[in-house]
């Protein structure tokens, strides 16, 4: 941990956090936040970040959303927690506006976390195939149960014995680094699928996708690529699962970054953004999965399923973002951000890419000089911790062969001004590594 920022006061805190907190993946942030507001973060003496990550990528809203913060305060108050085969308003309010949103999709669950959605969402593909193979992407994270976390690529594979059996992976496409210079991702798709069809035992069940893979490096998958991907699926039999943990609900410009290709999955998945920061997840799916469903005895009992509390935050979140407006705001505010961020590419040579949709935007780092000087590794780790220090908050996600990549997520509430001192102080932490 770099103790730059961990004041005197801090240092008890930090000891009995050292001495108790059990790490679940790499060091802790050297920063202790007290409070938060829209797009910033402070702490106990008053030093504020821009939070340019919402969070764990979830607060569309910003931090304390008045209108939130009296949703919670009011349900709270009334109704938190249910039976779980009890349904109250805020519950059926929710499933209402989100299959409005997605007519196609008019079946709706709801849950608490993105691993517990997709393993939802990957045991009713199995139900209704009667499969059991299930393909996602080798860059792909999906959760850390025990199905999500079978199709999760991105890291955590090793050291836990076998995954569920039937687990396979394909490549994302990647226009910045190709893995084979010359071939389209169409013919990069067929032969993937022609290995698959090798592999598979007739018995593929499900292809589980981001449309932009964040942890992976902020991938998105080109225009065409899941019309194309829903085709080898419905050649198979297999259900397409679309999982817009990161994407859903206005952040890509869209309400869904689905809907830029014009795909219905067979079943959608939303957690994070949904619920604004709140543990709040949903799975979506038609008319006849649900009825075989019906007819083969689903079975995804959990305590917290369909909660009211929650529901009523996901309400008025759906609200929020359709009554201001805030996909179309994604949209253009993170055309600002991104020509921002190639404004920095420009003058800094080791910025080898800048990509993404609306306000989920990667900017790669690639390394010195050829290698000679400094790994893009260790340059994106220096800008990343000197853009904390200087009061700005973004994260990187190691992805392949790339040493970096700098995941860039501000709220969709965020103001050009915000915008403009995020990319202010991501100049001065560049500057000062250079």
């Amino acid at each position: 941990m770099d103790g730059s920022l961990v004041q005197p006061a801090e240092a008890a805190f930090w000891t009995r956090a050292q001495t108790h907190m059990l790490r679940f993946g790499g060091d802790f942030v050297p920063f202790v936040p007290v409070r938060a507001e829209g797009a910033f973060v402070y702490d106990a003496g008053g030093r504020r970040v821009l939070d340019f990550t919402s969070g764990q990528m979830s607060a569309i809203l910003g931090h304390c959303h008045p209108e939130i913060v009296a949703t919670v305060r009011d349900q709270v108050g009334r109704l938190d927690h249910l039976f779980s085969s009890m349904l109250s308003p805020p519950v059926v309010d929710l499933a209402t506006a989100l299959a409005a949103q997605m007519p196609d999709l008019p079946k709706v669950m709801l849950l608490s976390t993105g691993g517990e959605a997709n393993e939802a969402a990957i045991k009713i593909a199995k139900l209704v195939t009667g499969g059991w193979e299930v393909v996602g992407f080798a860059q792909s994270w999906h959760g850390m149960t025990g199905g999500a976390a079978a199709a999760t690529y991105k890291a955590g594979r090793r050291g836990y014995g076998p995954a569920a059996a039937g687990s396979f992976a394909i490549p994302a496409p990647n226009a910045f680094r190709p893995r084979f210079p010359g071939v389209t991702w169409q013919q990069e798709l067929d032969d993937a699928f022609a290995l698959l069809d090798r592999q598979s035992t007739g018995n593929l069940a499900a292809f589980i996708a981001e449309p932009i893979l964040s942890s992976g490096g902020i991938l998105e998958l080109p225009e065409g690529y899941l019309n194309a991907l829903q085709a080898k699926c419905r050649e198979r039999g297999m259900k397409l699962i679309i999982d817009e943990a990161q994407t859903g609900i206005g952040r890509t410009g869209l309400m869904f970054a689905c809907q830029r290709d014009g795909v219905v999955p067979d079943l959608l998945v939303l957690s994070k953004t949904l619920g604004a920061g709140l543990p709040l997840s949903a799975v979506m799916t038609s008319e006849a999965i649900s009825d075989a469903c019906d007819a083969r005895d689903f079975l995804f009992y959990t305590t917290h399923v369909n909660d009211p509390l929650p529901a009523a935050v996901g309400l008025k979140v759906l609200e929020i973002v359709e009554r201001d407006g805030l996909a179309a705001r994604a949209a253009s505010v993170g055309d600002r951000l991104k020509a921002g961020l190639r404004g920095l590419q420009a003058e800094f040579p080791w910025i080898g890419d800048v990509r993404g949709r609306g306000l989920l935007l990667g900017v790669e780092f690639v390394d010195e000089d050829g290698g000679q000087r400094r790994s893009a590794a260790a340059l994106s780790d220096a800008v990343t911790d000197r853009a904390l220090e200087l009061g700005l908050s973004a994260n990187i996600v190691r992805a392949g062969a790339s040493g970096g990549v700098m995941r860039i997520a501000p709220p969709l509430t965020v103001t050009e001004a915000e915008i403009d001192l995020g990319l202010d102080l991501l100049w001065q932490a560049l500057k000062a590594v250079a």
